[in-house]
């Protein structure tokens, strides 16, 4: 009797091919997913670095010799820069019809606790700073050099107030990934 049919080591050879496809195409899947997160993440950051590099270079770049006053009515020099970050006064702003609102911005950016921060103040002289806004966090560390026509310093400390730096040099350090390094024009010469 002659009878037409799959033997159970067929199938079982059969099932054991199918199944090793199948787990390849899951693992190509996996891979696929995890590849897309990746690609996702590093975009993100990319865009967040981009968006942190535009507002210092806006800030720095319309940056004016406006020397100012603390809370105590002491004078303060137009741009102040250390190791952990610095301060200058800004224009360029549009009041928004509010016409009491001031043109111009006292601006200070900080790296302190493993993040980078700007503040700004809502008048120039006599008022305390509003609350800092992160503008990235997981950073490892900042090192910041200012510009003078002699050469590069580390703290900017003009023998006239109302003097800018050239440029300022930005090197943030994150916690993981690469350095970056930025170089800013500092006022009406950007």
């Amino acid at each position: 009797m002659n009878q037409r049919g799959f033997t159970l080591v067929e199938m079982l050879v059969a099932l054991l091919i199918f199944g090793m496809i199948a787990a390849a195409g899951v693992g190509l899947l996996r891979f696929s997913v995890d590849a897309q997160a990746a690609t996702k993440t590093r975009l993100e950051a990319m865009a967040s670095e981009r968006r942190i590099e535009a507002l210092i270079a806006s800030d720095t770049g319309q940056a004016v010799p406006r020397v100012t006053r603390n809370q105590a009515g002491d004078a303060v020099q137009a741009f102040d820069g250390g190791a952990g970050g610095f301060t200058l006064v800004r224009a360029g702003l549009d009041p928004l019809d509010d016409p009491a609102r001031p043109s111009l911005q006292k601006v200070a950016y900080a790296f302190e606790g493993g993040r980078l921060t700007r503040q700004t103040w809502p008048m120039l002289d006599g008022t305390e700073p509003g609350a800092p806004v992160t503008l990235a966090d997981r950073v490892a560390a900042v090192t910041l050099r200012y510009r003078s026509k002699d050469g590069w310093r580390e703290v900017w400390d003009p023998i006239r107030p109302d003097l800018l730096p050239r440029a300022v040099e930005m090197i943030v350090r994150p916690v993981q990934g690469p350095e970056m390094r930025y170089l800013f024009l500092v006022g009406v010469g950007a």
